[in-house]
Parts: C-alpha cells; sequence; structure tokens
C-alpha cells in the first residue's frame, strides 16, 4: 500500500552549515492492511519522512507509491487516499466537537444522510457521543485526540499516517487511544504507520521500522526483532563503567556493550545468565551499582541498533522529533 524507493532528502547547506542528509537512499514496502511502528532516534529522519508522505515536501531523489498512485506525478489521486493525524493539534480549540468534525467533512462534500452516516461511524468507538456540543478547549488530552482521530476517519481512508499521536497524553489516555486505534484498524482493514519512540506502543503492531540517520536499520515483527537479542541478558550499572567493562573483558573474556554507565551482556552461552551474574557479582561487587537479568525488549533492540538509549516516559511525551 505504501511503496518507498530509493528515497533521498538533503537539506541544503548555508554559511554556517554544511548540507545534511535527513533521508538516505531509503526503500520501504508496507503491506495492505498492515499496521506499522515507525522509530528512531531524534534526527534519524522520521519527521522529514511523514512530511514527505504527507505531500508537505518533495524528496532530493526517489519515488513513493501509495496504493499504487505516484504521489509525485499523481499527488491529488495518492493524498485522496490517506488520512492525518499530526503531532500538534489540528482542530480548532474554540470551536465545538460538532463543528470540527462538520467543516472536515465539509471539506469533502460530505453532507446530509451521507454526513449524518459518517459521523455516526466515526464516533462510534469515542467517548464523544454526549460531547459533540461542547469546545475542543474544554475536552481533556485524550477526549481531544478522539476527536482528531474521528475527524479523519470521515473519509474512510484506506491508509491512516499519524506522527507521535500520543504526545502529552497521560499513560491511561495513551493506552486507551492506542487501543482504540488497533481494534479501529483491523475493523477498517486499514493501512497504519504511525511514528512513535514510546516502546509499548510497538508491541501489539505488525512489523517495526527502526531508522538511524536517515536509513533503514530494521523492519520485523516485535516478536523477531526481540530475537536478535537471544532469550536473556545480563545489565549493569556502575559508575565505573568505562574501567570496569574493561576488566571484564580482560578477567573474563566477556564481551560487554556499554551505553553511558550501563553494560550489557547481550549474549551469554546457552541463554543461562545466573552464573555469568554469579560471577560479575563475586568478582566486582563493589563496583557493580545494580545488576539484573532481564528478557530483550523493544526498548532493548532499539539500543542495540542506534546506540541510543531510550528517553524516560516523561521526556518522550514532550519529545519533538526531528
Amino acid at each position: 500500500m505504501i511503496e518507498i524507493s530509493h528515497l533521498t532528502h538533503i537539506y541544503p547547506g548555508s554559511r554556517k552549515s554544511p548540507p545534511r542528509t535527513a533521508i538516505d537512499d531509503l526503500s520501504l514496502s508496507i503491506e495492505t492492511g498492515e499496521f506499522c511502528i515507525l522509530s528512531g532516534p531524534n534526527g534519524s529522519g522520521k519527521s522529514t519522512l511523514f512530511r514527505i508522505l504527507c505531500g508537505m515536501a518533495l524528496p532530493s531523489a526517489g519515488t513513493i507509491r501509495i496504493g499504487g498512485r505516484d504521489l509525485f506525478a499523481e499527488p491529488a489521486e495518492a493524498r485522496a487516499q490517506m488520512a492525518v493525524v499530526f503531532q500538534s493539534p489540528a482542530v480548532d480549540k474554540y470551536l465545538s466537537v460538532a463543528e470540527n468534525l462538520r467543516l472536515h467533512a465539509a471539506l469533502y462534500g460530505l453532507k446530509g444522510g451521507d454526513y449524518a452516516a459518517r459521523l455516526e461511524e466515526a464516533i462510534g468507538w469515542t467517548d464523544l457521543k454526549d460531547r459533540l456540543a461542547d469546545k475542543v478547549e474544554t475536552l481533556s488530552g485524550g477526549l481531544a485526540r478522539q476527536v482528531e482521530l474521528a475527524k479523519c476517519l470521515l473519509t474512510r481512508p484506506a491508509i491512516l499516517l499519524l506522527d507521535e499521536p500520543t504526545t502529552g497524553l497521560d499513560p491511561n489516555s495513551r493506552r486507551n487511544f492506542v487501543e482504540a486505534l488497533h481494534k479501529i484498524q483491523r475493523d477498517r482493514k486499514m493501512t497504519v504507520l504511525m511514528t512513535s519512540h514510546i516502546f509499548s506502543e510497538a508491541e501489539d503492531a505488525d512489523r517495526v521500522a527502526i531508522m538511524k540517520d536517515g536509513r533503514l536499520l530494521a523492519l520485523d515483527s516485535p516478536q523477531a526483532l526481540r530475537a536478535q537479542l537471544g532469550h536473556e541478558m545480563v545489565v549493569l550499572q556502575s559508575r565505573h563503567a568505562t574501567l570496569l567493562r574493561t576488566r571484564i573483558a580482560t578477567d573474563l573474556g566477556l564481551k560487554t556493550r556499554q551505553y553511558g554507565d550501563e553494560l550489557r551482556l547481550e549474549e551469554t552461552s546457552n541463554g543461562d545468565s545466573l552464573p555469568i551474574l554469579e560471577k560479575l557479582l563475586s568478582r566486582y561487587r563493589g563496583e557493580i551499582d545494580s545488576i539484573a537479568i532481564k528478557q530483550p525488549a523493544l526498548e532493548d533492540v532499539f539500543i542495540h541498533l542506534t546506540g541510543k538509549t531510550g528517553d524516560s516516559e516523561d521526556e518522550q511525551l514532550e519529545t519533538l522529533t526531528r
């Protein structure tokens, strides 16, 4: 449904800065009816890709086909298949819920009985039925996001693009929004591409794409990505991580990865990490602040591939992805 081929985008330089490559020969296919999460550290190119997909920017090179239509040669036909939920609010907070929905419908020529049927369908999953007369500015963040999504669903899109749609929501509202999104996607067999680096949001996706420096590092199911790191890993924190890493390599012949004050042993023999943990504690207990055996999560895959630790949940909710 979305076919990206050899896409490159270079921001021109200036007197003070050289040209910057935001997307570097990226090829990516999203299947019909698939729910795909696009993740990556800040500056990875996610938002640039999103702007290009929405028709807000033209790439330096490459092609994109949306439902078989060339996005750049047939922009109207390609965009007609899509709806977009932006990171920043795209509803008028001074209008009521109903006024926002009616205005959006009018832009697409929806009126009368057709609009009434679409409205009932679009808000059927929401908590907005008794709040249609309320101004958007009086709604909670979670309800305001429901208005954004309901607005998009009025047009019955085949493809839904979402850019960090849960930014600013509390954990409960975020979870409810994502659960509702999955249900709508399954019921309508929509193709969904959503940018996020809140890893819990990616656990139920069909596939997760991870970018860094404009390149695609991985594209697979959450289960397959976690399996790349094995069944268990040992993670320890130390104020003397660099020195301890050298000693572990010299004394025990164990290879670790270091991320700040954190050391990770991602490959343990036969998946049996307990003997390694005990050996580390017996030799370096005084230099270890914390240590644990854990099963790899998507965040661990992200760290392994990008070399970046995940932001805290509060930071993730407030981060604007470049």
